[in-house]
């Protein structure tokens, strides 16, 4: 939470505090949200009530569809793009219905909320050769940091988890005879993902003469770990992806998440599956995976334009 946010909470009624206080309680205890997640969920609460104050409002029976509308004009009025305000439409709608369940108010006036639909922009991926220079830039390596960044470079292609999953990952999550992880998503759901043999080999290089040069007392069961000894931040992961990224020649400024979009179009491409796909990177809902056939569509396209002499 934000300076900002932290000192807009702080001014807030006794009254209208409290059932900040409680809802925070709810969405961290039963709704078992991330950290990043539940400091969204929350700041939003907090800028709704504060604009409620605004308006006059000192309890939170004061909470109506109009205010709900009001501080949604009032985010558009300062620049929140489509994105943000279909966001912020969807926390308000998230926390009114936890105060009519609750029994705080006698209806969910965000019932009637509706906001405009985000734009679903196509993600930037790399081409399977950028891929692959990607991937093998920390080839053959033989320091414990070079090894390491190597794992983790082909741990996130061979798989597409999330870099919040990888650095998660513990020694015996890690199956080596059957090539799987087992991972820990979002909402603590566990899925079990496959790797491929470049991965089992620079995974043994790590575990055979890179784990052991920088694991200390404070190492615990990680499978991946920074150069204290400590497990790997993602800040540090990412550092990796970026670095091996902007070294390959034409790729695209991308994450580990577009690194993870890369594999999804790579594997959609090879013919795989849209159910195994959405199974492979731990999609909720199949929506989210289909966001990748419009990729290879657009691929497509571009590869048709290209090479079709009547394109």
């Amino acid at each position: 939470m934000t300076a900002r946010t932290a000192d807009a909470r702080a001014a807030l009624p006794p009254a209208l505090a409290e059932v900040l206080a409680d809802y925070e309680e709810h969405l961290r205890w039963q709704r078992d949200l991330s950290a990043h997640t539940l400091r969204g969920y929350v700041g939003d609460a907090v800028w709704l009530l504060d604009h409620l104050v605004r308006r006059g409002g000192t309890r939170i029976e004061d909470l109506d569809l109009p205010t709900l509308r009001s501080w949604l004009a009032h985010n558009r009025a300062r620049g929140a793009g489509r994105a943000t305000i279909a966001r912020r439409a969807a926390a308000a709608r998230s926390f009114t219905r936890w105060l009519r369940r609750s029994g705080l108010t006698s209806e969910d006036v965000g019932l009637r909320l509706v906001s405009p639909k985000a734009h679903r922009t196509l993600p930037e991926v790399l081409a399977p050769d950028q891929a692959r220079a990607v991937v093998d830039s920390a080839a053959g390596a033989e320091d414990p940091v070079g090894l390491r960044d190597a794992v983790v470079l082909e741990l996130l292609y061979a798989s597409g988890i999330r870099v919040s999953e990888l650095v998660g990952l513990d020694v015996d999550d890690v199956d080596r005879d059957r090539r799987l992880l087992r991972v820990l998503g979002k909402g603590r759901k566990e899925r079990t993902v496959p790797y491929g043999a470049p991965a089992e080999r620079a995974l043994d290089a790590w575990l055979t003469r890179g784990r052991p040069a920088l694991a200390t007392e404070r190492s615990g069961p990680a499978l991946l770990l920074g150069l204290r000894g400590g497990r790997l931040d993602q800040r540090e992961a990412r550092r990796t992806v970026h670095a091996a990224v902007t070294a390959a020649p034409g790729a695209p400024d991308i994450g580990p998440h577009g690194l993870r979009h890369s594999v999804a179009t790579h594997v959609l491409e090879g013919g795989a599956d849209l159910r195994l796909v959405q199974e492979l990177l731990g999609h909720a809902s199949l929506a989210t995976t289909q966001l990748y056939t419009h990729v290879t569509v657009d691929r497509l396209r571009a590869v048709h334009a290209r090479a079709h002499p009547r394109a």
